[in-house]
Order: C-alpha cells, then sequence, then structure tokens
C-alpha cells in the first residue's frame, strides 16, 4: 500500500526548521556529485501557464514531480500551482510514496529562500522581508521564523498579508518600501513588475528572487543584476529560464560571474566577501529539493494520522 500525503498531512510531516535542513542536505549532496537530475521540462501553454516535469536521483530514490503554474488560477478559486510528487526506490523502481506537489513546492521554496538568504547575507543583518505572501511567500515567512526572525510581510493584498503574520508569525510592514529596505528580502510575486530597479539595492542588502520562474517574468532588473554579486541554485536552469537568463542574453554576465549556492554549502565556492557586498540569489527551483522533501516525508508517515494509502 502506498501512502498519499494531502497538502496538510505534508505540513505535518514535514516542518518549516526540518526543510531547511533537507534542502540544505539536499543541495550539499548534488554540490558533491552524490545526487542527480536533467534540468525540468516545460510543456508551455502561454499565457495561461505551463505543466513542468522534475525527475531526481538521490539517496536510493528516484523522484518525478509533475505540476503546473498557471498564475490566474485564484481568480477562478483555483490554486495556481497543482500536481503530485512520486517517490520510487532506485533499486526496484517501485512506487514509495505521492505527494501532493502545490506543498512540497511552497516548503522547499521558502526553505530554499531562507537558507540562501542566512548563508548570503551579511553578517549581523537585523531585518527580514517576505513580499508576497502567497502560498509559497508564506513558506518563506514561516522558514524565518523558524530561524528566529521576525519578517516583514508585504502583500498588494494587506488581508493577505495579515493573515500570514497570523498563522506563521511576523509583521505586517508598513509600505512595500519599508519591505524591500530590509537586510535580507524574499521576493515570491508573480514577476510582472521589477520590484528592483538599477541602484535600488543598497551596500550589504541580500534578495532571493523566487518569483520569476518562467519567460517574461522579472524581480529585478538587467540592470542591477550587472552590478551585484550572483548566486543561483543551478546555472544549467538559471541560464534558460529565470532572472539570470534575462542577463545573460543580454549580454549583461557571464557564466564565470555567478556561483551556485549549492557549492558554496559545500565549500566548493565562495560566498559572500565582504559586509558592503551585495547579493542575490536566482531560484529556479530544482528537483532534487522535492526529492529531499519527499523523502523528509516518508520518514514520518507511520506517525500522520489519516494518511490515505493506495493499491496500484
Amino acid at each position: 500500500m502506498i501512502p498519499f500525503f494531502s497538502g496538510e498531512q505534508v505540513r505535518q510531516a514535514v516542518s518549516p526548521a526540518r526543510a531547511l535542513e533537507a534542502v540544505r542536505e539536499a543541495f550539499v549532496a548534488y554540490a558533491r556529485g552524490e545526487w542527480s537530475m536533467p534540468p525540468k521540462v516545460y510543456v508551455t501553454n502561454y499565457p495561461a501557464g505551463d505543466f513542468r516535469a522534475m525527475p531526481a536521483l538521490g539517496a536510493g530514490h528516484a523522484s518525478l514531480k509533475w505540476v503546473t503554474s498557471f498564475p490566474g488560477n485564484p481568480a477562478r478559486g483555483l490554486p495556481t500551482v497543482t500536481g503530485l510528487v512520486l517517490l520510487s526506490d532506485a533499486e526496484t523502481g517501485q512506487l514509495k510514496a505521492m505527494l501532493d506537489a502545490g506543498a512540497v513546492t511552497a516548503l522547499r521554496t521558502g526553505a530554499a529562500a531562507v537558507l540562501a538568504a542566512e548563508t548570503l547575507g551579511a553578517p549581523g543583518a537585523r531585518t527580514a522581508a517576505v513580499v508576497g505572501t502567497g502560498v509559497n511567500g508564506r513558506a518563506a515567512a514561516a522558514a524565518f521564523v523558524a530561524v528566529g526572525r521576525e519578517p516583514l510581510l508585504w502583500d498588494v493584498d494587506p488581508a493577505r498579508a495579515q493573515a500570514t503574520a497570523a498563522a506563521v508569525g511576523g509583521r505586517v510592514a508598513g509600505s512595500r518600501e519599508e519591505a524591500l529596505a530590509a537586510d535580507l528580502v524574499v521576493t515570491v510575486t508573480p514577476g510582472q513588475e521589477i520590484l528592483f530597479p538599477e541602484g535600488a539595492l543598497r551596500p550589504g542588502q541580500h534578495v532571493s528572487l523566487m518569483g520569476a520562474d518562467g519567460p517574461g517574468k522579472a524581480e529585478i532588473a538587467v540592470a542591477e543584476l550587472a552590478r551585484i554579486r550572483l548566486f543561483c541554485d543551478d546555472w544549467e536552469q538559471a541560464s534558460h529560464g529565470g532572472e539570470l537568463a534575462a542577463a545573460l542574453d543580454a549580454g549583461r554576465i557571464r557564466r564565470g560571474d555567478v556561483t551556485t549556492l549549492p557549492d558554496v554549502l559545500a565549500g566548493r565556492a565562495e560566498g559572500r566577501r565582504s559586509a558592503d557586498e551585495i547579493t542575490a540569489f536566482d531560484s529556479t527551483g530544482l528537483a532534487i529539493q522535492d526529492l529531499a522533501l519527499a523523502l523528509a516525508a516518508l520518514e514520518r508517515a507511520g506517525e500522520i494520522a489519516g494518511l490515505q494509502r493506495v493499491s496500484l
């Protein structure tokens, strides 16, 4: 019998603190060559949205996430992100678990954003903020709380920011500008508006850019990317889809200008070089993160009440 984790059961099984730990371990294993994944495959139906297939292999298991991103869905009363994560035994090919992809995506997105901020932010960074408090932004806020920070929260919908503060902690910012001025900033917006024009980021600031996950999306100007220190989760993905792709196409950055966060965490590359350096992390979302979260959930399958089990 194969356990199926609903969204709520994924959240019960994997706390924000455990998600941070699992994503860190996955990044390090990937940097060391112990885990592997091909780039994600997009099946597009723009402007409505897209479908993504994301396989990975590691820790004696293989996973596949089939997930969608349809930004117009909330207006229809539907979630933006839906799909499934399938976890299999890598030795036998047998299916071990099925999980709600939306919950897995939110947890690992929030964890990656905050892991990057805590790793690349300036020593002594005091303030943190999350701009965009939808499902993934709420997960980022919860991850900040898990590391002992009280993030400022801002959203175009003030009620959503207030609901996030009430649910996971944090404080609603007085304005978007207040949130964007924090020492550590996580942006999780639809990517339809530039939040950081050229010259906007100040010395010592860090931003984790989580919203621009497809063609035509951006949260930061190309000219701003060209003047700061750049990091990403995976170069192959980031160079084809994400914030860095536009700057690369414009000839404003090169491969040598970008360091991967997994290499920093594994001690294979240098992170922040000075307190005044401005750093940015471009997240495209990796299949190894989904694998890590699925394994973390499976560890606690026996503790989750009401877990459905399916026979194929």
